[in-house]
């Protein structure tokens, strides 16, 4: 049986345990400083740490071993045992009380190949949690469209962009459809599905001006 300290990771394993990095990077950002997000590989289980944020709330760093828990937890999901993820509490070298989640990663043949560690550190100071969650002063602010639909989405961007352009005195009456066009496909628009009927029917021309106006953008 294959066991932790001889996984074999093939090259589209180790494609997946590095397209997560961007997410321990993203996550550590959202979440704040108040959490420590590691990435391990299984290829090399003595030094499974192939990403870490805040690490310096277990003393950690890239290379450092894997953890007993979660060979633990390998053996168990290997034997259909237990789920592959849980949160628990536990606690760091100092007896400080961390609250964790452990995710299973899995690569080709559905191997577990790695997994992802959030821990929260208990003891982060209240006003640092609250500056950082409950604050914007350093954080960017976009408008978004939860939609339930991509129709409600394209919608929303023509009427915006429509209303901008048709406002704007510097582009001329005879530009304007196309001035329209190729702003909504700077914003990515024509990525989803039936945009350009849509696009045409809101705006009161043919598909076919939608796709000209494209093939000049």
């Amino acid at each position: 049986m294959e066991t932790a300290a001889n996984t074999t990771l093939t090259a589209t394993d180790r494609c997946i345990l590095e397209s997560y990095i961007p997410v321990v990077k993203g996550l550590s950002e959202y979440l704040g400083s108040g959490y420590e997000v590691v990435l391990h590989s299984l290829e090399k289980p003595d030094e499974s740490v192939i990403c870490i944020m805040n690490g310096h709330y277990t003393g950690r760093e890239v290379g450092s071993p894997v953890t007993d828990f979660a060979l633990e937890m390998l053996e168990r999901i290997k034997t259909n045992e237990g789920a592959p993820y849980m949160t628990y509490m536990t606690q760091n070298k100092n007896g400080e009380p961390i609250r964790s989640t452990t995710i299973a990663i899995y690569g080709e043949n559905h191997r577990i190949i790695g997994f992802v560690c959030i821990n929260f550190y208990m003891n982060i100071p209240l006003f640092t949690f609250i500056q950082e969650n409950y604050t914007s002063e350093h954080i960017n602010f976009f408008t978004e469209t939860f939609a339930e639909n991509s129709r409600e989405i394209i919608e929303k961007q023509v009427v915006k962009i429509r209303d901008e352009v048709l406002t704007d005195k510097t582009i001329s009456s005879n530009n304007k459809n196309k001035e329209i066009i190729s702003r909504l496909s700077s914003c990515g628009i024509f990525n989803l599905k039936d945009a350009v009927i849509l696009v045409a029917e809101l705006l009161g021309i043919s598909k076919n001006t939608v796709y000209l106006h494209l093939r000049h953008i």
